[in-house]
């Protein structure tokens, strides 16, 4: 594809070639007519001229149509540059608002998934501490009911976490140390704390 300077030249070497042909002719008229000859090469010089003006404004026309579709060019490219550093600074900032939210919900996640971890654990605990609690409790309840000795007594039992206490009264002081003796032998009481008073009137 000819740019604007090759068609231009192009058109001025065409124009060339044929001032010269005219010349020529108009020449070989001249052999015979000096003065005609003289007014045509005038006329040549004259078109000559008007061609090399056109031609060096049309020129000059191509060259600041050309610089200006380049400045245009590049305060689009300029803008086209800004546009998309923009977009990647926007982008950059959303993808990093993005992973603080994500580390965010994760950490959060975390913390609760640590903290039903441990509440389960803790109702575990407690339930098993009741159950085994409420055995306990049994356990030694039917132990004093299967002494002969603390027959005459009435002795209830509470226990917390494996601690047993007896409440109540007993008809002797023996009692109160049998009692005690028949709580500690039972499986998993860690100890026996004793709350009983000797009712004298059940001894006579």
């Amino acid at each position: 594809m000819k740019t604007t300077n090759e068609i231009g030249q192009q058109s001025l070497a065409d124009r060339v070639f044929v001032v010269i042909c005219l010349s020529a002719t108009f020449g070989l008229a001249g052999c015979q007519q000096d003065g005609t000859a003289e007014k045509a090469g005038k006329k040549i010089d004259s078109a000559a001229e008007n061609a090399e003006q056109k031609y060096d404004l049309a020129t000059a026309r191509g060259d600041q149509k050309i610089k200006e579709a380049k400045e245009s060019l590049d305060q689009k490219a300029d803008k086209a540059g800004e546009y998309i550093n923009e977009s990647t600074d926007a982008s950059k900032g959303a993808l990093e608002k993005a992973g603080t939210k994500i580390d965010q919900a994760t950490e959060k996640a975390g913390q609760e998934l640590v903290g039903a971890k441990k509440s389960i654990i803790d109702k575990a605990e407690t339930a098993g501490e009741y159950i085994d609690d409420s055995v306990i409790t049994t356990t030694v309840k039917a132990a004093i009911l299967n002494e002969p000795l603390l027959n005459a007594s009435h002795i209830d039992v509470s226990t917390v976490k494996g601690v047993v206490k007896l409440s109540g009264t007993v008809d002797s002081e023996p009692s109160i140390g049998r009692a005690t003796e028949v709580a500690n032998s039972q499986k998993h009481v860690k100890s026996v704390e004793i709350d009983l008073n000797v009712n004298e009137n059940s001894s006579k």
